[in-house]
């Protein structure tokens, strides 16, 4: 029988809300399963104390190396890298990071498929980059490039010949363009920042949307949607994060109230971007790639717009799909196992 190890930094599956959810599938699906901590390893003799689900509570057993792990987060400390790359060497795990937003941008732009889906941006090195930017395309956002949840993201506005006009967390204020780029200067010495044209997604009552493409390998390997759903911001926000305070609504509701008649042609139209992007974004990796959430938006004209790419997706806050996302991650768990024995 086929043992999955989940892999998280948490010594406490308790505290881990999809840690039940993965047990349950598990057990439904008839493969094993146990929660552990790199700290929990034991090298030398190739045994691990984990966690296992039996009658209602996490119960501590001895276990063998597993023959497949779900990493499930970060590593928590320079030993517990160490320990993560030992068992990445043996064992196959479902999970491989992408890079960030940089790298993926520059990956997907040398392969020219899907060029035409990406919005101009670069990384903000100087204020130089930031005046060329503004120059051709007038509206750019400035977001850390490591940053997630639509935090630190800031829209920029020409707004006449030496003025400027910017969104800060919704706070508006005017600058003229010494006080723009002396304000850059500043922010590019903290942290590593991307300019990007400004592409907006407006509903009809001008709130700024975009649309989460959630996909997964299946327990074949192949990618299927887990879920797609738009995402919707406040009223005077730039970012539809819900991190940000955005919500959300179900597909089929949100496309006939924006789009009426063509509200079908463009849910098939995004379902049909979700499997080809993913196949074609995984080809790129040497790694293979298990999970993805894709941001992407319409403008008024309908073109489809590649916002970002996310490893690790968090779970839709719709649909109670946890089972799903549960039920994607064992099977593909168990189709890496079996092939990897094979």
């Amino acid at each position: 029988m086929t043992l999955i190890g989940m892999l998280h930094h948490r010594a406490d599956p308790n505290k881990v809300k999809k840690a039940y959810a993965y047990a349950a599938v598990a057990k439904a699906e008839g493969v094993d399963f146990f929660y552990f901590t790199p700290r929990k390893v034991n090298i030398k003799k190739h045994k691990i104390l984990g966690k296992v689900y039996e009658n209602g509570q996490w119960i501590e057993k001895e276990f063998p190396f597993p023959d497949v792990i779900y990493n499930a987060s970060y590593s928590s400390s320079e030993k517990a890298e160490q320990i993560i790359d030992y068992l990445y060497e043996r064992i196959p795990f479902t999970s491989h990071s992408i890079g960030n937003k940089m790298s993926v941008y520059n990956r997907i732009s040398r392969a020219k498929k899907f060029n035409q889906y990406l919005i101009p941006f670069h990384k903000l090195t100087d204020v130089q980059t930031f005046l060329n930017m503004i120059r051709q395309y007038r509206k750019v956002i400035i977001k850390p490039m490591s940053g997630h949840q639509g935090s630190g993201v800031v829209l920029i506005e020409k707004n006449g010949t030496n003025r400027y006009k910017m969104n800060d967390a919704e706070v508006i204020t005017s600058f003229n363009e010494k006080q723009v780029l002396d304000w850059i200067s500043q922010k590019i010495q903290d942290e590593d920042y991307l300019v990007q044209q400004f592409i907006t997604s407006q509903t009809k009552s001008g709130h700024v949307f975009d649309f989460r493409l959630h996909v997964q390998k299946d327990g074949k390997g192949k990618w299927v949607i887990t879920s797609i759903y738009p995402r919707i911001g406040r009223l005077g926000t730039i970012t539809s994060n819900m991190g940000s305070g955005g919500y959300s609504t179900y597909l089929g509701i949100f496309l006939k109230q924006e789009f009426g008649d063509s509200w079908y042609d463009i849910q098939r139209y995004l379902e049909e971007f979700a499997i080809k992007f993913s196949n074609h974004f995984d080809s790129l990796y040497e790694d293979e790639l298990d999970e993805l959430g894709i941001d992407v938006g319409l403008d008024e004209n309908q073109k489809l717009w590649l916002f970002e790419v996310n490893w690790r997706p968090g779970p839709p806050n719709i649909y109670s799909v946890e089972l799903d996302v549960a039920k994607n991650t064992i099977l593909y768990a168990k189709y890496l196992a079996d092939r990897n024995k094979n």
